[in-house]
Order: structure tokens, then C-alpha cells, then sequence
């Protein structure tokens, strides 16, 4: 027998010993002890419970449909306070290929409590996917399409699957609170209601899935392999104001230089804030300085200017 099985076979009887002890000289203790593992044990073994599922892009090292499992575990533990970071379990990629397209499948678990308190706020619920994005990002050396929608069906694959991948990687806790601070969400976030901290900008949904406050404007297309960086366009806001120093709406002009198509811009907008991408060269996220009327906004391009013009009404 090695060395190392003899090891483990003296701490397995170390350990019976005690128990041995703690049942004859501590019975109640004993007892809650036993209560305990037990209680755990069967947490240990439970599945993770689907809530939704995501599809977006993966753009580099090669372009390719993602889809994320989003669920909830009760093997992840609660953040500890409002002030910690938030425990997050992603699962490894897996690659497949159907007749519709090849595709990646991703899982990502939080603790039930997290999601339970997401579901009371979109805000806080679009703030999860995002901190669920960034850590494949980050974990996988992805860069991820910043747009995405939530499927129709609840999981793509099976229960088994997915808790397969996740039991393959161990919990990680995230705290992305200088992206929070680079994009002067934070206090807006701590003000929240909800106790659980939240990580991540929101990012707009698109229009079949957003709350009623927003809507996306412009309809995403496919793009090719990205050739160049993406930046932030030159752009000028305004408030436009009646005779009486009143705000009645937002103009918003955006620079595109060489997009000649608004078939290339994908915008979203809700009542706070703005998020626009075009053909993987541009990118432009803001706070809104009014609320406005998401559902009233319009958009022209003026081609031969390459100039977006986004006009949203206040709420």
C-alpha cells in the first residue's frame, strides 16, 4: 500500500475516533453535527435549476454563436454582505455543430438568493448577465458581443450537462467595482433596494425582451471577423429646452466615419441610460442626463455625413 493511501486510511480512523468521542461525551452536539452534514451533503448533490438562457456572439479568437446557461445553485454560496463580491461558478466551454450552424454552450450558476433578488429588478438582473459575460471573458480570453437576447427555451442542452461542466471548475468571487466606478453606475446600483451587490453597467436588452422602459431600435445583423478596434465615436449631446428654459427632449449626434449603412448600427435605449455598437468599429455607452421616453425615440442616419441622430422625448 503507498504512503499516501496509508495516510489517508489514518486520518479517515482519526476522524471515526472523534466522532466516536463527540457521541459519547457530547451527545447533542453530535447530533447537530450529524444534522449538518447531512443538510450539506444533500445541497452537495443538488442540480442546478435553470432561469435562462442567453445568446450572444463570440467575436475572437474565432466568431461563433454563445449560448450561456444562466441558473441558479444552491452549492454557490451567498455573498457574505452588500459590500462583498459576488460567488459565480462558470462552467468550460463545449463546442457543437448541428445542421443549422455550429455553436458554444457556456454555464454560469449564482447563488438562488442572488437571482431571486435580480427577478424584483431588471436593472439588477441585467447587471448579473453582464458580470456573467465579463468573467467568461475573462476566464476563456473571449471577446464577447456586447448585445445579446434571452432565448425563448430555458437551457440549451440538459440539466445533467451543465451541472457536468460546473462541477468540473471551482466558485469564483467577482468584485468588478472599478468598472463600476469607470462607468458612474455605482451609486446608482448601491441605491438599489436589493441587498446583493451588482458588478457590472447595465446593458440593453433588445426590444422582445426588455422591460417596457426600453427598446432596441435597430435590428443586429451578422457581422464578419473584426478588423480593426473598436472605439468610441466623437458624439454631442443635448438638451433641448422650450422658451421657458423647460427640458423637452435629448439630441443625440454621433460620428461614424466609413459606415455608410444604418443596417451596421445596433442601438438600444432605456428610460436612464444608452448603448449603441456598430460593425464591431464603434462603441458608445452614456447615462442619460433625463430620463426620456424609450418608447418615443427615433433614429435617422444621414449617409452621406456617416451621422447618426438620435432624438429621445423626456419622460
Amino acid at each position: 500500500m503507498s504512503a499516501s493511501s496509508k495516510g489517508l486510511l489514518t486520518q479517515i480512523s482519526q476522524f471515526w475516533n472523534m466522532l466516536d468521542d463527540l457521541s459519547e461525551n457530547d451527545p447533542e452536539r453530535y447530533k447537530n453535527f450529524i444534522q449538518q452534514e447531512l443538510k450539506d451533503g444533500k445541497q452537495f448533490c443538488v442540480d442546478p435549476e435553470p432561469q435562462l438562457c442567453l445568446q450572444t456572439k463570440i467575436l475572437k479568437p474565432k466568431e461563433k454563436i454563445l449560448f450561456i446557461n444562466l441558473c441558479q445553485w444552491k452549492r454557490i454560496p451567498a455573498p457574505q454582505s452588500a459590500t462583498h463580491p459576488v460567488p459565480i461558478s462558470v462552467g468550460s466551454p463545449e463546442d457543437f455543430s448541428e445542421a443549422s450552424g455550429a455553436y458554444t454552450v457556456i454555464d454560469v450558476a449564482y447563488n438562488p438568493g442572488v437571482l431571486q433578488a435580480a427577478e424584483k429588478d431588471q436593472r439588477i438582473k441585467d447587471q448579473l448577465i453582464k458580470m456573467a459575460m465579463h468573467c467568461i471573458e475573462e476566464r476563456f480570453q473571449f471577446i464577447l458581443a456586447q448585445s445579446y437576447h434571452v432565448t425563448s427555451f430555458g437551457i440549451k442542452g440538459s440539466i445533467q450537462r451543465m451541472k457536468e461542466k460546473l462541477m468540473d471548475t471551482k466558485s469564483s468571487f467577482t468584485d468588478l467595482k472599478e468598472i463600476l466606478e469607470k462607468e458612474n453606475t455605482l451609486e446608482r446600483i448601491r441605491s438599489s433596494a436589493v441587498s446583493e451587490p451588482n458588478h457590472l453597467p447595465q446593458v440593453l436588452l433588445t426590444k422582445k425582451q426588455a422591460p417596457a422602459k426600453g427598446r432596441c431600435l435597430i435590428e443586429e445583423i451578422s457581422s464578419s471577423e473584426i478588423q480593426v478596434e473598436v472605439k468610441k465615436p466623437a458624439y454631442k449631446l443635448k438638451v433641448v429646452k422650450d422658451q421657458n428654459e423647460k427640458p423637452l427632449k435629448i439630441e443625440l449626434k454621433i460620428e461614424l466615419p466609413g459606415i455608410n449603412s444604418v443596417s451596421l448600427c445596433d442601438l438600444s435605449v432605456s428610460e436612464v441610460d444608452l448603448l449603441i455598437e456598430v460593425s464591431e468599429k464603434y462603441r458608445l455607452y452614456l447615462n442619460l442626463p433625463e430620463s426620456v421616453n424609450a418608447e418615443m425615440t427615433t433614429a435617422k442616419f444621414i449617409k452621406n455625413k456617416s451621422l447618426l441622430i438620435i432624438t429621445m422625448p423626456l419622460a
